[in-house]
């Protein structure tokens, strides 16, 4: 059996009408432009701003989004096509399916799941905190034996965890129901964003600019370490502050990114994917590369950079300046902000294992769709209970960089793929042509390595040890139950057939 069968295209966009395992077809240009900001906007003003300007690039973190702006600019343009041609779910699985070969395609899902199941779980924990803080501001103090940021068997994190079923039962309930809620929220915290930015403004000292790109070894914020990342360890010059602390930034305000991409896990749901897809996905890219230039200018005008707090540099800014209010308004907004990135990000992570399962490389029960509500049930149910499970037990300060490296290595294979499918299938209708291929897709490869390596050691051990965990799920079950056997597909459609629906 080949290790790189592939799944065509028309095979693809055929089994999206496969009874039983068919999405609804709900969203809008506008629904997916606003998931990619729901899910994009979050934790990288909360929280990495500070880190990011404080240990490693200082008011220069402006840049380091920017940089991180550029590569996943670079990568939604190959989204983009992929997207509009192969309107499918499972995004980046999906479209190395039908390029690269079903192990490769194994290997991304794999990762994908990880990606998604631990940033989901990050943010969960990250949610418990700003929830009791909004608590305490209202006079209820929660014991922290329930919301703990480092939870354990012996203490864990339930309010995490019971926000993660919450949010599980909504996306059971639909894609149109889970797009409304979405919709309200993230306009409530766009437009508590430009308040932020436009109070800010007046609190700005100029001096605290200066100098705008720290020179290396210059002191950092108390609070946190920066630590030494993998070009740093084969001795190249790369850490805190200078020309090179901006990429070092750059990789870790990458997290703030995180989910863009997850607008192409809802192709199979949206009206018009060939039209619409591109322009959700660019459109929310520019809007959260904007947004996070601008308050990163603010909060390092507000507040010297080595002063930051790490924790909480927004709401902090705030306080030094006697606007105590205002802090209290960036909680809420913070808590607000944070409930659609988990949404959004346990809704794509249903969606990829959704769509592993059509093909059999997972457990084919999971791909069963709802006839009432349209969504795939079990699936959503089984992946919600791990990911609150993860959250209520396991401490992730750590884990959360492998977020980072494995979206990274799916822009790497997404990229490749562009090239691929053009040279393969060029006879295939584009709604939308990455532009300037092969040149850009080879660019958008290589800046996503280089953040990669900006990334610690210890990340790329971990990302390792998954993909072989991986490999072994493949060989011992996807790799003999996958559709593409011959004689599997026949076999098993029957068996499901018989099979009620959820």
């Amino acid at each position: 059996m080949s290790l790189f069968r592939t799944k065509t295209v028309e095979q693809s966009i055929a089994d999206t009408d496969e009874p039983g395992h068919s999405l609804r077809r709900e969203l809008s240009v506008l629904d997916l432009t606003v998931f990619g900001v729901g899910v994009v906007i979050g934790t990288g003003i909360f929280v990495l701003t500070g880190k990011a300007a404080g240990v490693q690039a200082g008011p220069a973190v402006s840049l380091s989004f920017v940089v991180a702006g550029i590569v996943c600019a670079l990568a939604a343009l190959c989204y983009a096509e992929f997207a509009s041609t192969v309107p499918v779910a499972g995004s980046a699985y999906t479209f190395s399916y039908a390029t690269l070969g079903e192990l490769v395609a194994w290997i991304i899902g794999w990762d994908l799941i990880l990606e998604l199941a631990l940033g989901a779980s990050t943010v969960a924990v990250g949610w418990s905190s700003y929830f009791a803080d909004v608590m305490k501001q209202i006079g209820i103090t929660l014991p922290a034996s329930i919301y703990s940021e480092s939870p354990s068997f012996t203490q864990p994190n339930i309010v995490a965890a019971a926000i993660v079923l919450i949010l599980t039962v909504v996306i059971c309930a639909g894609i149109k129901l889970s797009a409304r809620i979405n919709n309200v929220i993230v306009a409530i915290k766009v437009a508590i964003v430009l308040f932020v930015i436009i109070a800010g403004l007046f609190y700005i000292k100029v001096e605290n600019y200066s100098p705008f790109i720290p020179p290396s070894g210059s002191p950092a914020a108390k609070g946190a370490t920066a630590t030494p990342s993998l070009l740093a360890d084969l001795g190249v010059n790369s850490g805190s502050f200078g020309v090179a602390g901006i990429f070092t930034g750059a990789a870790l305000v990458f997290f703030a990114f995180i989910g863009f991409d997850i607008v192409a896990t809802a192709a199979e749901e949206t009206k018009n994917p060939q039209r619409d897809l591109p322009r959700g996905i660019l459109a929310s890219l520019a809007i959260c590369t904007t947004l996070y230039v601008a308050v990163s200018l603010v909060v390092t005008g507000m507040v010297k950079y080595n002063q930051l707090s790490i924790s909480a540099p927004l709401a902090e800014a705030f306080r030094s300046v006697g606007k105590p209010g205002f802090a209290t308004l960036i909680s809420l907004w913070a808590l607000a902000g944070l409930t659609t990135v988990m949404m959004i990000l346990m809704l794509g992570q249903s969606r990829v294992f959704f769509a592993m399962s059509r093909y059999r490389l997972l457990p084919p029960v999971f791909s069963q769709v709802s006839e009432r509500t349209g969504t795939p049930v079990r699936v959503t149910i089984t992946t919600g209970v791990v990911v609150a499970v993860i959250a209520a037990l396991v401490p992730l300060s750590e884990l959360a960089e492998l977020v980072n490296i494995g979206t990274l290595f799916a822009f790497i294979l997404v990229a490749i793929g562009v090239v691929v499918l053009r040279r393969t299938r060029p006879d295939l209708p584009r709604s939308f042509t990455t532009p300037w291929v092969p040149v850009l897709p080879i660019v958008s490869v290589l800046a996503s390595f280089y953040l990669m390596l900006n990334l610690p050691a210890a990340t790329w051990i971990r990302f390792g040890i998954w993909l072989v965990i991986g490999l072994v799920v493949y060989f011992a079950y996807g790799m003999r139950k996958s559709r593409l056997v011959p004689g599997n597909e026949g076999r098993r459609d029957v068996v499901e057939a018989r099979r009620p629906r959820t």
